[in-house]
């Protein structure tokens, strides 16, 4: 057997993240072996590395949660995809590596024209968004939605599923550099989160109300966003970034500051406007494997346009990337490239 080299870690800190060697896996009768040459980071990465995801492995375990390769093995009962077939997949962690082993009920064919990057960014954004708005929300035409952190890759996908549905958008960014990029993604207003922002989004509103929030932030802006809901309103949260660290290690005081401030809701108090909250965590849904595979499927059929890349590391440098995603200084989705890539 083989070997590959892989990303490890002991969930806690930065320094914990090392670029190890380890034995190839075996083939499995349902799956294939990819040779990976590009992965996609998520803010998930990150809470995964602080220890902050509860989802996150006992001991040490290899992050990441999507990737990008060419197939250069098939398990025995594996009739749909042959030995160099370029492929794009979701893992229940695991991608931080040079090749995979994983069931094909997880992995899709690259689209044609796409690059080795484009396909490692596109599925967990693209899962985070779709789930979100079309299984949870139910959009509909002429709601308006809002989406934080809209320069990312779920307000990316966010923005395009919403506007296939003949929705309004609104983007939010806590970076003033940013406006302009959410602006050019087609959002159809752009805020920034700043001290001034619960104004801003009244005036903005104009006495209409919110029929769909796309939460993952936190605090205030979650206090703000469920304020702005109207009758029937639905708010998805999947993230909350509130929580996010720009230190290697997690500062426990100010966290725990955090979470003994956080909002919290009566649920009585959800009966008078029909309200809706709803929360997920994507990496769950991967042991529901019909789901999965039916969201994959809903998603391919959209044929959305290419991810929005913004930054690409070399394998050797991921930590470096991860730091970068976790600072807020990236625009569009982080990859790391594999070897040569595509």
């Amino acid at each position: 057997m083989g070997t590959r080299q892989i990303y490890t870690l002991k969930a806690g800190s930065f320094k914990r993240l090392q670029l190890k060697q380890d034995a190839s896996s075996p083939i499995l009768p349902h799956a294939v072996r990819v040779s990976v040459k590009a992965i996609g980071l998520n803010f998930a990465d990150v809470f995964a590395v602080l220890g902050l995801y509860s989802a996150t492995p006992e001991g040490s375990f290899v992050p990441g949660l999507e990737f990008a390769g060419i197939v250069e093995e098939i398990g025995d009962e594996v009739d749909a995809f042959s030995r160099g077939d370029t492929v794009m997949g979701v893992t229940r962690f695991g991608a931080y590596t040079d090749e995979i082993v994983i069931d094909t009920n997880y992995v899709l064919r690259l689209p044609s024209g796409w690059t080795m990057e484009d396909g490692a960014s596109y599925l967990v954004q693209g899962l985070t968004a779709y789930y979100g708005l079309v299984e949870l929300a139910r959009i509909q035409p002429n709601e308006l939605v809002l989406v934080h952190s809209a320069a990312g890759g779920v307000g990316t996908y966010a923005q395009r599923i919403a506007h296939y549905h003949g929705a309004t958008t609104i983007g939010t960014t806590g970076s003033a550099a940013k406006m302009e990029v959410i602006k050019s993604m087609g959002y159809d207003h752009a805020l920034l989160r700043d001290d001034s922002y619960e104004e801003q989004l009244a005036r903005l509103l104009h006495g209409r109300k919110l029929d769909v929030v796309m939460e993952c932030i936190g605090g205030r802006i979650f206090k703000s966003s469920l304020k702005q809901l109207g009758r029937s309103g639905r708010m998805i949260v999947y993230g909350a970034a509130q929580y996010a660290s720009a230190n290697d290690r997690p500062n426990y005081l100010k966290l725990a500051a955090r979470y003994l401030t956080r909002p919290k809701i009566d649920p009585l108090d959800l009966i008078p406007a029909n309200h809706t909250i709803a929360g997920f965590n994507l990496i769950w849904l991967y042991d529901r494997v019909t789901l999965m595979k039916r969201l994959l499927g809903e998603l391919d059929e959209l044929r959305l346009p290419k991810p929005r890349i913004g930054h690409v590391y070399p394998f050797e440098s991921l930590v470096d990337a991860l730091k970068a995603l976790r600072d807020g200084k990236t625009v569009g989705k982080v990859v790391v490239r594999v070897g040569e890539g595509t």
